[in-house]
């Protein structure tokens, strides 16, 4: 038994274990045990009872507002469970300071992680917050509305119904995203050569609409990625890597991201991969299973992902990664999707339909795993490799598409990476 992000242990009620209570109320439910040393060893408390009085005491003295939570007594062991339950009255504040779990510890939460804390519990979002920019133009939006909805022009009733300003007359940060310009850090693309010291071409597309970020990057994206074969009598388009999936990536970066961090979506197009990293991890309440299912039931940013509802840049909310997946279909090499705490990297390969390009012990794990899920000593099994040799051909195909992982410790199975 060790501590983890929801669980930690105690030998002795101090004020400690205050900063758990912060972080566990303000950002998911969790446990605190006390009589437990942090290698595991239980050794009980002498008087669990008055413990209990004890940390009640502490909790309703110390945090603001107070939380919801229940205590428990094995009778048997004299450990005490605390049971601290996430807070709908977010931050909860101890010593004037909130806190959130980063692994096992418990640390306080710095001025843009408050200020998100503080947004969600009046069921605000960023994008609808007033902007500092009030001197905005809407021409490119008004091109798109007219191409797209046939308005007439922009009129200040449909700025309004888009939630662009607010009824008071003031522009939000929705509105200054889409406006002409803005002071807000865009897309860096940079085009790489035969490894990351090599940079070919680099364009930042910054201060500006996102819609004309999107179309920007778009139009780079073909430049390297599309050209035209004359086969037979016929002029034809080819795409090494599906245009409608890298839209897809790029429209969900921008209305997805988070924009209250000084950061630049990253786009890195490789000859064989393009990489987007985005700013921000996935919306709190929102699990990867849920990512990647297609089940965004939360928007981060609703005024954006509103408008490029209606102008048609995305479709039904939240099947982003579904139809990206769909338009890989016919690939052996698949999209991967790689999600951590402050950022979301989506890689999508150049298409192939061989395996051609792997080494013979790469086909071999490949064909083994086809159909099937494995664990390491069943792979070992069938295909006479060693244990470590195994796992560095595992970890190359996982690198680069062919496979994945499921599941964690002994349980660990790889399949390959095939979209059924």
């Amino acid at each position: 038994m060790r501590e983890t992000k929801d669980l930690e242990f105690k030998e002795q009620v101090t004020n400690t274990f205050l900063k758990t209570v912060s972080a566990f109320a303000n950002y998911g439910t969790g446990k605190i045990k006390f009589g437990i040393k942090d290698n595991g060893q239980v050794i009980g408390l002498n008087n669990p009872v008055d413990a209990c009085i004890n940390i009640e005491n502490k909790i309703n003295d110390s945090i603001k507002p107070n939380p919801d939570y229940n205590l428990i007594i094995d009778d048997k062991t004299k450990v005490i469970t605390l049971i601290v339950n996430k807070g709908n009255n977010a931050p909860y504040f101890y010593k004037s300071k909130a806190y959130k779990r980063n692994d096992s510890a418990s640390v306080e939460v710095d001025p843009v992680e408050l200020s998100r804390l503080i947004l969600k519990s009046e069921n605000k979002s960023y994008d609808s917050l007033v902007s500092n920019n009030q001197d905005l133009t809407f021409n490119m939006l008004e091109q798109a509305l007219k191409d797209h909805l046939g308005i007439s022009n922009l009129t200040s009733d449909i700025l309004i119904t888009l939630e662009l300003k607010n009824r008071e007359g003031h522009y939000t940060n929705a509105g200054a995203l889409l406006a002409d310009k803005n002071n807000y850090r865009g897309i860096d693309i940079v085009r790489f050569g035969e490894n990351i010291n090599i940079m070919l071409d680099r364009l930042a597309y910054e201060q500006m609409s996102i819609l004309e970020e999107y179309k920007q990057a778009i139009e780079k994206y073909r430049q390297y990625y599309q050209h035209e074969e004359i086969i037979g009598s016929e002029r034809k388009k080819i795409q090494s890597i599906p245009e409608k999936a890298f839209r897809e990536a790029v429209a969900n970066a921008l209305v997805h991201r988070t924009w209250d961090v000084n950061a630049q979506i990253k786009i890195s197009m490789f000859d064989d991969r393009i990489e987007i990293i985005s700013p921000g991890g996935l919306p709190d309440g929102l699990s990867k299973e849920e990512y990647l299912a297609g089940q965004i039931s939360i928007l981060r940013n609703p005024i954006i992902a509103g408008v490029f509802f209606r102008l048609g840049l995305i479709e039904q909310f939240g099947t982003g990664v579904q139809r990206i997946l769909k338009e890989y279909s016919h690939s052996i090499i698949q999209p991967q999707f790689l999600i951590y705490d402050n950022s979301i990297t989506i890689k999508l390969p150049v298409v192939q339909e061989s395996l051609q390009d792997l080494t013979g012990d790469e086909q071999k794990v490949y064909s083994v795993l086809k159909d099937k899920e494995l664990s390491t000593s069943e792979i070992v099994q069938m295909t006479g490799f060693g244990r470590t040799k195994t796992l560095n051909v595992i970890k190359k195909l996982i690198d680069d598409g062919y496979a994945t992982k499921i599941g964690n410790g002994r349980s660990t199975k790889y399949r390959v990476a095939k979209n059924k």
